[in-house]
């Protein structure tokens, strides 16, 4: 049972620290990738990191979060969305830090490189990672599923892919995130039963001289009215 504490209550616990870790997904070349760089400090010190930081006294977890994504990769405007936290107290050997994961999307073609460059990030595909510091390797397999459930009950892609895209490309999209393949027949005519896209007029002829119609997202896409894109 837990005693009724004084006003003085908060000096009798330890002070902790918080923290938030960034899973960066981003596409490139039919592979989903992470954005990972060498941590500067002790522990660990020189070894794969994810992005993070401590989150000052001025600001929330989710500000501290936007606030390592703008520091990292120069950009304000990116999808995020907290993950969960993680609390084991030997988690990191330089101190009791209690982190949030969060995982952004980010378009490839947009982030600012050479910032990226100036921290030493790399992009890394999903299916050939580095050895991680501490539990970086759970955060990013939480984070993974977390987005696999966003794109089986909505139609993701648009912070990761051009503004115009073809359906091959949002294919192999999908088959990156769930690292599986999925039917091509098939998984078109789930895309034209949710009426999601606006087919246009201009056409990708680098793959073929008859060429693929690019395609853009009609609207916001919302688990309130489509059905499930993928069965799990």
């Amino acid at each position: 049972m837990i005693d009724i504490l004084d006003s003085n209550s908060y000096n009798h616990f330890s002070k902790h620290f918080v923290a938030v870790d960034c899973v960066i997904f981003g596409y490139e070349e039919d592979n989903l990738k992470l954005l990972l760089y060498p941590r500067g400090f002790e522990p660990s010190q020189g070894k794969w990191s994810l992005m993070g930081g401590f989150v000052r006294d001025n600001e929330s977890m989710d500000q501290a979060a936007r606030r390592v994504l703008n520091f990292t990769v120069g950009l304000d405007n990116i999808y995020l969305e907290q993950v969960r936290s993680f609390s084991d107290p030997e988690r990191d050997p330089g101190g009791r830090v209690i982190s949030m994961a969060y995982f952004a999307l980010i378009r490839i073609d947009q982030y600012d490189k050479e910032l990226v460059r100036n921290h030493g990030a790399h992009w890394w595909p999903i299916t050939k990672l580095p050895p991680l510091i501490f539990d970086h390797a759970n955060m990013i397999e939480n984070a993974l599923e977390r987005l696999q459930r966003k794109a089986s009950l909505e139609l993701v892609g648009k912070e990761l892919l051009p503004e115009m895209f073809t359906l091959t490309q949002l294919h192999n999209l999908y088959n990156a995130i769930f690292q599986k393949q999925f039917d091509a027949g098939n998984f078109r005519k789930k895309l034209s039963s949710l009426n999601l896209l606006d087919r246009l007029p201009e056409k990708d002829t680098s793959n073929s001289k008859r060429g693929a119609y690019y395609y853009k997202f009609k609207y916001k896409t919302s688990t309130d009215n489509i059905d499930r894109i993928v069965k799990l």
